[in-house]
């Protein structure tokens, strides 16, 4: 009877052995503890490069965004450059000065038409 019971607990691990920690100090854990230091400090590595990923690509989303409005920024301000600075917008600005500058009707070189 003796050796039946010895039998059944060497079988596996019980429940209370796992909650007590018991488990931690069987032969097989003191062999494979290197092991699971390694495993476990790996596990914590891939852990943090998955967060310091997430970060970047966080910071790069909002780094398009910004250069997104940027971009349109720009579009908007070469815009309105472009329009004050039409012939016919600097002629409405120099006839608000009352100056005697007017625009030229004689266009600055002449082409001849060859017979």
């Amino acid at each position: 009877m003796k050796e039946e019971k010895t039998e059944k607990t060497k079988k596996g691990p019980s429940l209370t052995s796992i909650i007590g920690g018991d488990i931690l100090a069987t032969d097989f854990f003191r062999r494979q503890a290197g092991l699971l230091f390694l495993v476990t400090v790996l596990i914590i590595i891939y852990i943090n490069n998955r967060y310091e990923c997430q970060q970047q690509l966080i910071e790069i989303d909002n780094l398009k965004k910004e250069l997104t409005d940027i971009k349109y920024d720009a579009l908007t301000r070469s815009s309105e450059l472009m329009e004050r600075s039409r012939q016919s917008r600097i002629e409405e600005y120099i006839a608000t000065k009352e100056s005697d500058l007017q625009t030229s009707t004689n266009p600055p070189y002449l082409i001849k038409k060859e017979p």
